[in-house]
């Protein structure tokens, strides 16, 4: 390991009193504060999953403004869903998911999945494929670049790629792209980092053998370079065979037929499964180019087109992330959407919608700091053609917070890797810890807090194993408002009632650690 890496992986459990600056020492010894930041050390095994959602989707029929909805009603006549369909969050019932993502609210209301709003970027370009080049690279619109921004991101960590990989540090594939062709987002200065498949089994498929050797010329030299390339490939391709062939999906979630981005990610369970050290990998689902047919008429707008690509966005998400869980692995992979533009606030006469400018992503994973990011965007009474939800997050400062906060990217090598700097969001719980649980045990720790949402009071159910339970209460803002528990509970179930008369009408977070155990969940005040 070099030695930055090993800085990078153990300091933050050797270097607290100098982190913890003017703070009391004593007074944080052995408390669950202190025992947090101690398990914050990066895990060098954690894992980036991102689904491009091809073709530009439509934000305000993904994540509804329902505070805003006889205004949506007037921009959107033709194409707007009853209100009364929406799936509300329960940490924001101004804010709702379309009726074909009961799972996907399910997991942003147990706070294991966040919405980030209104992410674009400035002087946004509404051609797919100059759009989806920014994205992918990280770029500026008015800037051309050759490398993608994971490309730089596993250049800086794996230097000297492709020469001397693999090796006994890095044995597998630094990225993965389920399809056919490489991500532009995984190009390095001089390779691309990643490797694309479309299955395990037929990316085996290889042809061997001896080979003359190479002259001593320019020629020759390329011809060495493509050699090494190819038996670096052949190489990867039985870590990639062995890995699927050790490891099993546990989930039965998955769609049999029809869902080609639930096959991909199927896939790259399996692999996790298995054991493969892949950091990062790469899935996709097309067909958001929603100019037309994006409703079906006459059927309360439920349906559709893109009713049928969310659904489909749903329920691979449900599987996937179930079967990570049963599987252990839940907590080693963070998941995120992500698409090259939104749509326009109004529909056209096509019941479909035209290029636009923001639209919200999603993300799914442990320590995410539930609830949402950004606001509802404002919509109008009246709308001209050309309207834009305008952007609130810049997307690079999300690629910035998972450089830093998941992969614990330093600052030095930041602005290297995004070209120019960008400040982190408030996406991660500050120890993003990932040890191994026992799969199923989460849950059973800590309970969804009941009635949710709550007036006056709410009970917090939760299991001890005979340690220590610390449970804490914090505001939007990350504000402590009550300390519950700080003591040993004898192993079983517990239930404290939490008393809010006297708190403001919001969200608020409860915080449960208990050995190395850590979750966090949100709760809603309505009145």
């Amino acid at each position: 390991m070099k030695r930055r890496k090993f800085i990078k992986y153990t300091l933050p459990t050797i270097a607290l009193p100098s982190f913890l600056g003017g703070f009391n020492f004593r007074a944080l010894a052995g408390g669950p504060i202190l025992e947090a930041l101690q398990r914050g050390a990066c895990d060098p095994d954690r894992i980036l999953v991102l689904i491009q959602l091809n073709g530009g989707n439509d934000g305000l029929n993904t994540v509804l403004p329902l505070d805003q909805y006889s205004n949506l009603a007037l921009a959107r006549p033709n194409i707007l869903i009853s209100e009364s369909k929406a799936l509300k969050l329960a940490y924001n019932p101004a804010t709702g998911l379309h009726p074909a993502m009961s799972a996907i609210q399910n997991l942003n209301n147990e706070g294991r999945g966040k919405i980030l709003q209104a992410v674009s970027y400035p002087a946004p370009n509404f051609s797919h494929f100059r759009a989806t080049d920014i994205w992918l690279t990280g770029s500026d619109s008015n800037k051309f670049e050759t490398t993608g921004w994971l490309g730089r991101y596993l250049e800086k960590e794996n230097p000297g790629y492709p020469e001397g990989y693999p090796n006994a540090a890095n044995p597998d594939p630094l990225a993965i792209q389920i399809g056919s062709v490489l991500s532009p987002a995984l190009q390095g200065n001089v390779v691309n980092m990643g490797m694309s498949i479309t299955d395990p089994s037929s990316f085996y498929n290889l042809i061997t053998g001896s080979a003359d050797p190479t002259p001593n010329t320019p020629y020759g030299h390329e011809l060495t370079y493509i050699r090494l390339v190819a038996q670096q490939t052949q190489q990867y391709a039985a870590s990639v065979k062995n890995a699927a062939a050790s490891g099993s999906n546990l989930s039965t979630l998955y769609p049999a037929t029809g869902n080609s981005l639930s096959d991909q990610l199927k896939i790259v369970a399996k692999l996790i499964s298995g054991g493969l050290k892949t950091k990062v990998y790469m899935v996709s689902l097309g067909g958001f180019d929603t100019h037309s047919n994006q409703v079906q008429s006459g059927t309360g707008n439920e349906t559709g087109s893109h009713a049928t690509l969310l659904g489909r966005l749903n329920d691979a998400i449900n599987a996937f992330t179930d079967d990570l869980k049963k599987m252990g692995k839940g907590e080693k992979v963070l998941t995120m959407t992500f698409s090259e533009f939104g749509r326009r606030i109004r529909s056209n006469g096509s019941t479909g919608t035209d290029h636009g400018e923001a639209a919200p992503l999603f993300m799914f994973g442990p320590n995410l700091i539930p609830g949402m990011l950004g606001n509802n965007p404002t919509i109008k009474s009246s709308h001209a053609v050309g309207d834009n939800v305008p952007m609130q997050i810049d997307f690079r400062a999300i690629y910035t917070t998972i450089l830093k906060d998941w992969f614990c990217v330093e600052g030095s090598e930041l602005v290297d890797i995004m070209l120019k700097t960008f400040n982190t969001l408030p996406i991660f719980n500050t120890s993003t810890a990932t040890e191994e649980t026992q799969p199923g045990l989460e849950d059973e720790l800590l309970a969804p807090n009941y009635p949710n949402p709550f007036a006056d009071n709410t009970k917090i159910r939760f299991k001890s194993q005979g340690e220590k339970v610390y449970l804490v209460i914090h505001d939007s803002l990350g504000r402590e408002i009550s300390v519950l528990a700080n003591q040993y509970y004898p192993t079983g179930t517990h239930e404290i009632d939490f008393v809010t008369s006297d708190l403001s009408t919001g969200v608020y977070y409860c915080t449960m650690i208990s050995g190395n155990y850590k979750k966090v969940i949100p709760m809603l005040k309505a009145r």
